[in-house]
């Protein structure tokens, strides 16, 4: 159909989860055809990435109305006003807004010389993060697990980072409408949700009942029995509360898995980056974990060549990766992002940062090589994400010979791996 919506989305899970909320609001609001971008600003590389994709989407789909959103486009939307890739900019802060879209599918597509119309407005001065009853997520497409935005925003300044510039400050969800809406997604037959935001463990602190994110955890898993399986997207170590610790260290529907943002493994390099751990924090985080939980498995961001980074300190980034076991590595090459502190400080040179990201990419393979091999023979409890490919708890891929029903929980023992996936018999 000529008219239908096409979604490209970049970036974070919380995109992806804002995106379907968008392909609802423009189903009902009218909207037809329309290409709509979801763009992310977490590096410089992610904004080319994007770009280059509006050029192309351009060339495909001439006839077609192109809106972009995101970070990106919220932080600096001259970057597609200029190059007349676009029809129009909606910043973060309207993206979820029925009026706004209703606006949208009334205009008609600009021609070559028509301004683009542009929904930017000040990020910092919104204070709801309230979701529509309307905009309740109920299906994911192509999707086997749910995603559940609980947060959003991020009230700390760390000065690598331009997010909290695309994102705001930090807003919490009610913890009745996260309950209400996992209801309904298990209702529908989701086994597995991922909460998600920029901050996690800055939730709730901005709400009147000042509850942390232990607690909605548990009240999630009391409330909504028939919910397989948990997870959180992505969290801060130093700011886990004792809640929490108590659900990761001994719930069995809360997957035995975590994302830590941990950056980089040296204390003054973290120090500069203006973040809240040291390096101890969290050896002693991973350490006491694995105590009672042994199975558990972390995965973990970091940067290579922040600046000021020597030999030395990028050393004890990757003595960190094996002190505590780190399996999945998401490596971010340091690109200057103009408007934080970081983009001011003496820079590695390029070849530097690439060499190191290669390296810690290298340390990362080696990793999941090593963890790969320990489960030759163990069963485990995979979640089936498409006919051939799932996922265990501790968030390794798994391939099947056989084709699986899409969202089932099954359970296999582990045959063999190929360097990447576990390969089931």
């Amino acid at each position: 159909m000529t008219n239908k919506n096409r979604f490209e989305t970049f970036g974070c899970r919380l995109n992806f989860y804002e995106t379907e909320v968008m392909r609802k609001i423009s189903e009902r609001t009218g909207l037809t055809n329309s290409v709509i971008v979801n763009t992310c600003a977490v590096t410089s590389e992610a904004v080319k990435k994007a770009k280059k994709s509006l050029r192309k989407l351009r060339r495909e789909e001439p006839k077609k109305k192109i809106i972009v959103t995101g970070c990106a486009s919220q932080i600096d939307p001259t970057n597609f006003t200029r190059t007349k890739t676009a029809d129009v900019i909606l910043g973060n802060s309207k993206k979820l807004s029925e009026r706004v879209w209703r606006n949208i599918a009334a205009t008609r597509k600009r021609s070559r010389n028509d301004v683009v119309d542009n929904y930017v407005d000040d990020i910092m001065s919104v204070k709801d993060n309230s979701l529509s009853r309307d905009n309740i997520i109920t299906s994911f497409a192509k999707r086997s697990r749910a995603y559940v935005q609980i947060q959003n925003g991020c009230n700390h300044r760390c000065t690598f980072c331009i997010i909290p510039y695309g994102r705001g400050n930090s807003r919490s969800l009610e913890l009745s409408s996260v309950i209400e809406q996992i209801k309904i997604l298990v209702n529908n037959g989701f086994k597995e949700v991922v909460l998600t935001g920029v901050d996690l463990t800055d939730w709730g602190k901005d709400l009147s009942t000042k509850l942390r994110l232990g607690k909605l955890v548990k009240e999630i898993l009391k409330c909504v029995p028939d919910l397989s399986r948990l997870r959180l997207s992505s969290i801060d170590s130093i700011e886990v509360d004792t809640d929490l610790l108590e659900v990761i260290s001994y719930e069995k529907r809360f997957m035995p898995h975590l994302h830590l943002s941990i950056q980089s493994g040296d204390n003054l390099i973290l120090k500069r980056m203006k973040r809240r751990h040291n390096r101890e924090n969290i050896i002693e985080f991973c350490e006491r974990l694995v105590m009672v939980r042994p199975e558990i498995t972390f995965g973990a961001d970091f940067i290579a060549g922040f600046p000021t980074e020597t030999k030395e300190m990028f050393s004890n980034t990757l003595a960190l990766v094996k002190e505590c076991n780190i399996t999945w590595l998401h490596i971010f090459p340091y690109s200057i992002r103009q408007g934080t502190p970081a983009a001011l400080m003496p820079q590695v040179d390029k070849e530097t940062i690439r060499s190191r990201a290669q390296i810690l990419r290298q340390a990362s393979d080696n990793q999941i090589k090593a963890y790969l091999n320990l489960n030759i023979g163990k069963t485990h409890n995979i979640l089936v994400e498409n006919h051939f490919l799932g996922r265990t708890e501790t968030f390794a891929e798994v391939i099947f010979k056989k084709q699986k029903d899409i969202g089932s929980i099954i359970s296999a023992t582990i045959a063999d791996h190929n360097g990447k996936q576990l390969i089931t018999n």
